[in-house]
C-alpha cells in the first residue's frame, strides 16, 4: 500500500492541478449538503487540519478495501468518537466509532470500500462539537467488487479473529501499544452477485464491535455496508496491563461472535 500510495502521490505532483487537489483534501460537492442532516443534523461543524489528519491513498489500488488512517496531531483537544462518512457511496456513512479514554491520542485505521470518486470525510466529536477533516479519493466499483472467496468458505470461516501487536512488550501498564485486530466475515453489501448464478448476494454484514482490555473500553462501531470485506482495526492504545483483549461483534442475521484474544500468544 505504502508502494503504491506513493507512486500515486508522485504522478499527481507532476500536475498543479493535481496536486493542488491533493493539498485540498475535500473538494466541493452537493452530495454532503444533502447529507449533512442525516449525519449530524443541526449541529455545527468546524473544518480543521491540526487536530487530526486523514491519510487515505489518492488512487486507490483496490476500491474494496481502501485504507483510512486517523492520526490526532493535537492533543489538547479529547477526541470521544468519529464518524467516517464515504459521500458517493450507496450507504455513505461507513461507521461511527466511539473511544475509551485508554485510545487517546486517537491513532485508528480502518479498510473502507469506495464506490466511485468520493470525498471520505470523518467527522470527530469533541467536547467542543464537531471537527471535520478528510480525503478526495479515486476509486470505483468498491461495493459491487466481487468477494475474494468462495461464498461456503467465507461463511465456514465467518467470525475467527486475530490479534497481532507490535513493537516490545511494555514493562508496566499505560504504556503506549500498538494493535490490529482482524475479523473474518465477508461483510456482503447486497450489490455483488454470486459468480455462478449471478444473482445479487443479500447484504449479511458487521453491525456492531466492542473491544475492550479487562473491564475498559477501547471503542466501540456501528457500521455499515461500506467497511470492507474480512474488517482490519489498526490502532494505538494506553496498554492497562490486562493480558487479553475482548472483542464482541454481531452481524445483520443476528449472529454474535466474542473471543479473549490473548496478547501473548498472538503477538
Amino acid at each position: 500500500m505504502k508502494m503504491t500510495y506513493a507512486a500515486a502521490l508522485l504522478c499527481a505532483l507532476a500536475s498543479p492541478l493535481a496536486a493542488e487537489e491533493i493539498k485540498n483534501p475535500l473538494t466541493e460537492g452537493a452530495t454532503w449538503i444533502d447529507l449533512r442532516g442525516d449525519v449530524v443534523g443541526d449541529a455545527q461543524i468546524t473544518e480543521s487540519q491540526t487536530l487530526f489528519t486523514v491519510d487515505a491513498p489518492y488512487r486507490a489500488h483496490d476500491a474494496a478495501t481502501v485504507p483510512i488512517v486517523i492520526h490526532q496531531a493535537d492533543t489538547s483537544v479529547p477526541i470521544t468518537a468519529a464518524t467516517v462518512v464515504v459521500d458517493e457511496n450507496p450507504a455513505p456513512v461507513a461507521g461511527r466509532f466511539e473511544f475509551g479514554p485508554s485510545m487517546g491520542p486517537i491513532d485508528f485505521e480502518l479498510r473502507v470500500r469506495v464506490n466511485q470518486y468520493s470525498n471520505v470525510r470523518v467527522l470527530a466529536e469533541t467536547p467542543e462539537g464537531y471537527v471535520m477533516n478528510g480525503r478526495y479519493v479515486k476509486a470505483s466499483g468498491g461495493c459491487s467488487a466481487p468477494a475474494t472467496r468462495d461464498p461456503e468458505l467465507a461463511l465456514a470461516s465467518m467470525g475467527q479473529m486475530k490479534l497481532r501487536l507490535f513493537g516490545d512488550t511494555p514493562a508496566m501498564s499505560q504504556a503506549r501499544r500498538e494493535a490490529q485486530i482482524m475479523i473474518r466475515h465477508p461483510n456482503y453489501s447486497g450489490l455483488q452477485r454470486d459468480q455462478v448464478t449471478q444473482l445479487f448476494i443479500n447484504a449479511h454484514f458487521i453491525d456492531t464491535i466492542e473491544v475492550r482490555q479487562g473491564d475498559d473500553l477501547l471503542f466501540t462501531m456501528e457500521g455499515g455496508i461500506s467497511i470492507s470485506e474480512n474488517p482490519v482495526f489498526r490502532f494505538s492504545y494506553n496498554d492497562n496491563g490486562s493480558e487479553t483483549l475482548t472483542v464482541r461483534a454481531t452481524d445483520t442475521e443476528g449472529n454474535i461472535f466474542e473471543r479473549e484474544l490473548s496478547k501473548v500468544a498472538e503477538s
